[in-house]
């Protein structure tokens, strides 16, 4: 067990302001790897399923009808950010690349800040009900550190001053404004099935019910998704916690990192361009800031 803690004990050593990025990759890196991937997906699933975030990726149609391509190219676009942070040359491509993406959409502060606060949130209570141990204060002090720093070169204002009160936050706006909309059910469909093609071909048959089990109850009626039948809903949390108390008691900590050999996608099996993800900005894009609005 004592191995196990390695990394956590690492952690536990460093200043979760100062060594914040090293925090943060450390946790996708080698701690909670396949969590911290699952959370993130989730915290992009429900932060486009606010009606008028939704409404700007349906009209555009990048997310129903590019679906592959774009999500692998926001996950590419976020883990560059999260391997190279704000300062190395990758990092800041692909921070002038989100800013370039995001200049053409009039989407109010509130809304990014909404997008910040799924990302800080999402993944880290997935993290205390199903991760192999719960996030420590440092790990989710660095993880708002880093989004609070992602936030600011975004020019997003009025972020909540710590975790705690970002979560305050994320819960009322959520309540507020994650409502049922048709937007987001056309989106949900769509990245559905990617997340169906991944499923091994033995649960093919309860893969619709596994998804939905996922999700919980607000993003469902957001997504207008059917609850799932209580054997699925059951099933899939003992199933996790299972794998969290295996994890925990009988594996030893990674010692080859996640992405140790690049970022590969469907999308770019042999490579890609920072500056060509996402979709085409307008001519005179550039890299002020995206929010040009506020509630």
């Amino acid at each position: 067990m004592r191995d196990r803690l390695v990394h956590l004990h690492r952690i536990r050593s460093l200043d979760p302001d100062d060594d914040h990025l090293t925090i943060y990759q450390t946790m996708l890196r080698y701690e909670f790897p396949w969590d911290m991937k699952l959370g993130l997906n989730l915290a992009f699933n429900r932060s486009f399923s606010i009606p008028e975030i939704a409404a700007v990726h349906t009209a555009t149609g990048e997310l129903t009808e590019r679906t592959q391509q774009r999500i692998d190219d926001t996950g590419l676009l976020m883990y560059e950010l999260i391997l190279n942070g704000f300062e190395q040359p990758r990092g800041r491509d692909a921070l002038r690349r989100i800013n370039q993406i995001h200049r053409s959409h009039r989407i109010s502060n509130n809304h990014y800040r909404y997008v910040l606060a799924c990302l800080i949130v999402v993944p880290t209570r997935w993290l205390e009900r199903y991760g192999w141990r719960r996030p420590c204060c440092h790990e989710r002090r660095a993880t708002w550190r880093f989004y609070l720093e992602l936030g600011r070169r975004m020019g997003i204002t009025d972020i909540p001053d710590s975790y705690e009160a970002v979560e305050t936050w994320f819960d009322e706006y959520d309540r507020a404004q994650l409502r049922p909309n048709d937007d987001a059910a056309a989106i949900e469909r769509a990245t559905r099935m990617l997340m169906l093609n991944r499923l091994p071909a033995a649960l093919a048959p309860v893969g619709n019910a596994l998804v939905s089990a996922i999700y919980d109850p607000p993003l469902r009626a957001a997504t207008q998704v059917p609850n799932p039948p209580w054997p699925a809903r059951v099933g899939l949390h003992l199933a996790l916690r299972a794998r969290a108390h295996t994890q925990r008691w009988l594996r030893r900590p990674p010692t080859v990192p996640l992405f140790a050999d690049g970022i590969k996608t469907k999308t770019y099996p042999h490579g890609y361009d920072i500056s060509q993800l996402g979709p085409s900005p307008p001519a005179a894009a550039g890299d002020t800031p995206a929010p040009n609005s506020h509630d």
